[in-house]
């Protein structure tokens, strides 16, 4: 029996899951811009730390956002449709990979496969630096350095950018490779489609 759900049909995504997206980009990296700022939380004048902590904390909401569109939004934006948490869809990330060795892009429906595994990657980093980011909000206190639970948070926190940028770079570079073959998807994120 397949237990993979049929995909979405090929459809161009609504505006609601566009501006989802775009706030993810934009905030995701300002946040991760401003990240080298704000070690001057210990600090009582602490700019970088405010403009990091006020530029995450909205990441978290556009996070939120997206993990209930997930859920509740349109079709083809449910993870329901694209997560890769079933054997066939594993399978599906596996040959995507293998085509990549051999040179060849895969031809995969938005989100599926290879790139279904990426996307759900992104998501689960986004949400660890949401999480780590919103409680070091709540629990450090600027002007002192930290200690305790807030210390721990912090260095919990300092682990994602580095996965961060791993994300961004495969997906990046996935969607740089996409463009450069004639897909060009990447501008409806932008608003610049037909």
């Amino acid at each position: 029996m397949n237990d993979t759900p049929t995909p979405a049909e090929k459809i161009d995504l609504d505006e609601l899951t566009r501006v989802i997206h775009l706030g993810l980009v934009v905030f995701g990296v300002l946040a991760l811009l401003t990240g080298f700022l704000a070690d001057d939380y210990k600090r009582i004048h602490h700019l970088g730390f405010s403009l990091h902590k006020w530029l995450g904390l909205t990441l978290s909401f556009f996070l939120a956002w997206r993990l209930w569109h997930g859920f509740f939004g349109p079709r083809e934006a449910r993870f329901s449709q694209w997560v890769p948490y079933t054997r066939d869809r594993l399978r599906l990330a596996g040959e995507d990979l293998l085509n990549l060795l051999r040179l060849q892009l895969p031809e995969r429906e938005s989100h599926q496969g290879l790139a279904g595994l990426v996307q759900s990657f992104g998501l689960a980093v986004f949400a660890y630096m949401a999480v780590t980011g919103s409680l070091m909000a709540l629990f450090l206190t600027p002007g002192r350095k930290a200690g305790g639970f807030a210390h721990i948070l912090k260095e919990m926190h300092e682990l994602g950018p580095w996965l961060l940028v791993g994300f961004l770079a495969i997906h990046g570079g996935a969607v740089l490779i996409h463009a450069l073959t004639g897909d060009h998807r990447w501008r409806q994120t932008f608003f610049l489609d037909k």
